[in-house]
C-alpha cells in the first residue's frame, strides 16, 4: 500500500505535512476531506489503532461550532465515528496511512519528529 495523506488542502498543519513529505521525495496520494468526505472503509481502523479520543480535534473550530448538545453526544467510538461521517473537518489533520513499509502505520498531526521515524531506513 502507498503512502495517504488524509486532510484539507488549506490548513496550515496538512501544508507543512505535504511540504515535509516532498522534501524528502516521497510520493503520496492525498484524500481531501472537504470533496471526499471522511473515508468510512478507514474509519474503524483508525478507531481501532490510535483511538476516537486522538482522532476527534476538540481544539478546532469546527468542534467550536458545533451545538452544544452533538459535543456533548460523543462518548465513544461509535459517536465519534458519526460525528467525524457528519463533519469530516472534526478530525485532527493530517492522519498518514504509511502503509506496510513504516514502524507505525497510523500517524495523526504533523510534527517533523513524529514523521521523521517513518521514513528511516
Amino acid at each position: 500500500m502507498s503512502l495517504m495523506l488524509f486532510g484539507i488542502p488549506n490548513c496550515d498543519t496538512v501544508k507543512k505535512a505535504r511540504t515535509w513529505l516532498e522534501a524528502q521525495g516521497l510520493a503520496y496520494t492525498f484524500h481531501d476531506f472537504k470533496k471526499q468526505g471522511a473515508p468510512l472503509e478507514a474509519l474503524d481502523s483508525w478507531i481501532g489503532e490510535v483511538g476516537w479520543e486522538v482522532l476527534v480535534n476538540r481544539s478546532g473550530t469546527t468542534w467550536r461550532k458545533l451545538d452544544e448538545a452533538i459535543r456533548a453526544s460523543v462518548v465513544d467510538a461509535l459517536s465519534a465515528k458519526a460525528l467525524m461521517l457528519a463533519h469530516p473537518s472534526v478530525i485532527k489533520r493530517p492522519v498518514v496511512d504509511w502503509g506496510n513499509a513504516a514502524p507505525r502505520r497510523l500517524t495523526v498531526g504533523f510534527k517533523p519528529e513524529l514523521f521523521a521515524p517513518q521514513v528511516r531506513p
